[in-house]
């Protein structure tokens, strides 16, 4: 005898899924690596454009190395910060807190 209440948990469990996912549908993250040109800066790029945040350590020039993708992240609205060795790059819609410094 059935109780007249489907419950699909399948269902269930992929929207609280979709919930704690960033409002694209994609999970959003801190991603860390390195700048020192061996990594395409429109790889770094599409880690940004997909709303996440990139924390890079600097290894070597930065004007240079940040030359493609520093111009590319400031036409989407996003920041570039450098922050002792370090790049701090994020999307648009997060921004960086530099009051303490």
């Amino acid at each position: 005898m059935g109780s007249g209440f489907d419950l699909d948990l399948q269902t269930v469990e992929q929207e609280i899924a979709d919930d704690e996912e960033g409002t694209d549908g994609t999970d959003r993250r801190i991603v860390l690596g390195e700048l020192d040109g061996t990594t395409d800066e429109r790889e770094w790029f599409e880690v940004v454009d997909r709303g996440n945040v990139l924390v890079l350590a600097v290894e070597g020039d930065l004007p240079e190395l940040a030359a493609d993708l520093a111009p590319r992240v400031k036409e989407r609205g996003g920041n570039l910060i450098h922050f002792r060795e370090f790049l701090i790059v994020t999307p648009d819609d997060v921004s960086v807190d530099t009051e303490r410094l």
